[in-house]
């Protein structure tokens, strides 16, 4: 299958549908406190995303129960939200929204700390932000796809953090995920070339010890091997000649 690339009223799409993941999500971060259930975060997204006139993506892909995933503390990613999960003073929590709007996707996540945290929870959060932010910065027509994977790792291994390698970014649009796959590890200079018109999500996973991952029984929950904290930002950006703009603005 090939990479699509967006032009006119498709973009005017994508952009609504990003606003409104955005909107969501931040509509969440306001609410987030000691006490609260992951199933809380969950029906916030769920009445939220209808108040804006979309659906949940997430919601049934591929057999997921819920409509945002929760990855809490060692969490890496496609956490499930939980009645009896309550977050606690000291937790960081990454929320990830994904928004459908008129047949288009938006894909967002920030994680954010709940109380007074450790100063290593707020390195790796720190250093997941500004990965994300890194690799954004280097995306532009003509750029190659292993630009994005390297910028990533170098400040991610300058700052003592890991990147997780088994899951990465993802082209989006018409579909929540489709191609290409965008590693957040890599070498300059190789893999596809960036066109302007390509909407892809740039979403490192930050690891504060090793990049190690395993996944639960429930086989969507992914973990660090080592019991250490990550942290994970998104943005759905589409790629410009210019460079890219970014289309979930707002979320953190």
């Amino acid at each position: 299958m090939g990479i699509p690339l967006f032009k006119g009223t498709e973009i005017e799409h994508l952009r609504l549908a990003g606003q409104a993941a955005a909107g969501t999500l931040a509509h969440v971060a306001a609410r987030l406190a000691p006490g609260i259930s992951t199933a809380d975060i969950d029906a916030w997204v769920r009445e939220d995303t209808a108040r804006r006139g979309g659906t949940p993506s997430q919601l049934g892909y591929h057999g997921f129960p819920a409509t945002v995933c929760t990855s809490r503390n060692q969490v890496v990613c496609h956490g499930i939200p939980r009645a009896d999960e309550r977050l606690m003073p000291g937790d960081i929590i990454n929320v990830d929204v994904t928004t459908c709007l008129n047949g288009f996707h938006g894909d967002t996540s920030a994680t954010f700390f709940i109380g007074e945290v450790s100063a290593e929870a707020r390195h790796v959060v720190d250093v997941a932000r500004r990965c994300r932010d890194a690799g954004i910065a280097v995306v532009r027509h003509g750029a190659k796809l292993g630009d994005i994977g390297a910028a990533i790792e170098e400040l991610a291994r300058k700052e003592g953090c890991s990147v997780v390698h088994e899951f990465g970014g993802h082209g989006i649009g018409r579909q929540m995920h489709g191609p290409p796959h965008v590693p957040h590890v890599g070498k300059r200079g190789t893999g596809i070339t960036l066109r302007s018109g390509m909407v892809l999500t740039i979403e490192p996973m930050v690891n504060q010890g090793r990049p190690d991952i395993r996944i639960l029984p429930d086989k969507w929950t992914v973990v660090t091997e080592d019991g250490s904290l990550s942290a994970q930002f998104e943005h759905t950006v589409l790629v410009t000649r210019e460079g890219c703009e970014v289309l979930t603005l707002g979320a953190g």
